[in-house]
């Protein structure tokens, strides 16, 4: 039987992080779950886990700042002995075209959905190094890899994080990441007050009306099961494999599906223009 893991999620007062820490306590591991206010924590930190449960009041964007990020994990290690699984979930929706996102709506994405998770991850990886072992969960999207009008900047700060992480595999060995890409899921990710709205501008109204209008009516309707997901990210953590992208639901699966497609057909068409830009007396790679 395997011993028990120590879990640091962010974002655990909703969505997929409640579902993920909640999935873990079921199993006898222990979880610090992250919010802004140990308010929003209650509800995990009255169930029926005492003792396995710790609330850490922390805001995400603090951690964005590698002394934070790196006090905050050392606190946590103090505090329950261990780590073992570092789940990156906080996260928002903003919608708005690149011209209707201000610089502090597009700065602030960054910071929440690539600086804070990155000097998280950068934190955790010496733990993870002395104890011979250690997973990283970063929740990316569907937007990681398929683009919507609207959502530029968001698809921006998914792509960041799965690039990065990508490298780490390979800079890190020993350590497992996985990429959970999720299609629509009923979170309250679209619930009201949730999404960052940037101000229409009418140029964009035709392009990006459509997605403003699903993000903001949508809520409650979408198809996937927050503990489904969270059930199968279990799965990947604990499993003697893993891949290094996990996508959950079916409309993410047929939509990256039709991206990669697209990208090959793409490369196909161009090939030869692409291979003729070397210099005349370069060397052809091996292979």
């Amino acid at each position: 039987m395997t011993d028990p893991r120590t879990w640091l999620v962010t974002g655990a007062s909703s969505g997929f992080g409640e579902a993920i820490a909640r999935t873990a306590l079921s199993r006898g591991d222990t979880v610090v779950g992250v919010a802004r206010s140990a308010e929003r924590l209650s509800a995990l930190a009255s169930g029926d886990s005492p003792g396995r449960f710790v609330p850490l009041v922390l805001d995400v964007l603090e951690a964005a700042r590698f002394d934070v990020a790196e006090r905050t994990v050392r606190d946590v290690v103090a505090e329950v002995g261990r780590l073992d699984v570092l789940v990156n979930n906080a996260g928002r929706t903003q919608i708005g075209a690149l011209e209707e996102t201000t610089e502090d709506e597009f700065r602030a994405l960054f910071e929440l959905h690539v600086v804070a998770p990155a000097a998280l991850t950068r934190a955790a990886l010496p733990v993870f190094r002395e104890q011979g072992g250690g997973t990283v969960v970063q929740m990316s999207s569907v937007g990681g890899q398929v683009t919507m009008p609207g959502f530029g900047v968001y698809c921006a700060t998914k792509a960041a994080l799965e690039l990065l992480t990508e490298t780490l595999a390979d800079e890190v060995p020993g350590v497992r990441f996985v990429v959970v890409e999720p299609g629509a899921f009923r979170t309250g990710l679209f619930g009201g007050g949730a999404p960052v709205l940037s101000r229409e501008l009418p140029a964009c109204r035709d392009t990006v009306g459509p997605t403003r209008r699903y993000v903001t009516t949508g809520g409650g309707t979408q198809p996937g099961d927050p503990a489904r997901a969270a059930e199968a990210i279990w799965q990947v953590v604990t499993g003697d494999r893993a891949p290094l992208r996990l996508v959950l639901g079916p409309d993410a699966v047929e939509g990256i599906g039709a991206r990669l497609d697209r990208l090959r057909a793409e490369l196909d068409q161009w090939e030869e223009l692409s291979r003729s830009t070397d210099l005349p007396d370069a060397a052809t790679p091996a292979g």
